[in-house]
């Protein structure tokens, strides 16, 4: 399977599981957490989407263009995701605030990402 497929995959499953879990907080979550600890329900899905779009183009640009820049963006986008959105995800479930500064280190991946995107963009 080549990158590109992968990238393409996972992009397709994050975005999934972006709509599902928006769905999930707009209907279930509403009425169960504070309006605060929505917010950060709410940023997770919407940076787990705006990443799983960006998955997909990486994924595409993959395709076309042979750059090692592009793949590693990918993985940090992945990586990015998991980190920033996951935390997010577990500070609002478990209220545990310690999760809060987990949070910036996928923000810096999801950062590196886009900036090896740009990289192998300019490099191809």
């Amino acid at each position: 399977m080549t990158v590109e497929r992968v990238f393409l995959g996972i992009a397709g499953v994050l975005g999934f599981l972006a709509v599902a879990a928006g769905a999930f907080g707009a209907h279930a979550l509403r009425a169960r957490l504070g309006p605060d600890m929505l917010a950060t329900f709410e940023t997770g899905v919407r940076y787990q989407m705006y990443h799983a779009l960006a998955l997909g183009g990486v994924g595409l640009l993959t395709g076309r263009f042979s750059a090692p820049q592009l793949v590693a963006a990918g993985w940090l986008f992945i990586l990015g995701t998991a980190i920033f959105s996951g935390s997010l995800y577990a500070l609002t479930f478990t209220g545990a605030r310690w999760w809060g500064a987990v949070t910036p280190f996928g923000g810096v991946a999801l950062l590196a990402g886009w900036g090896s995107l740009i990289w192998g963009v300019v490099r191809s």
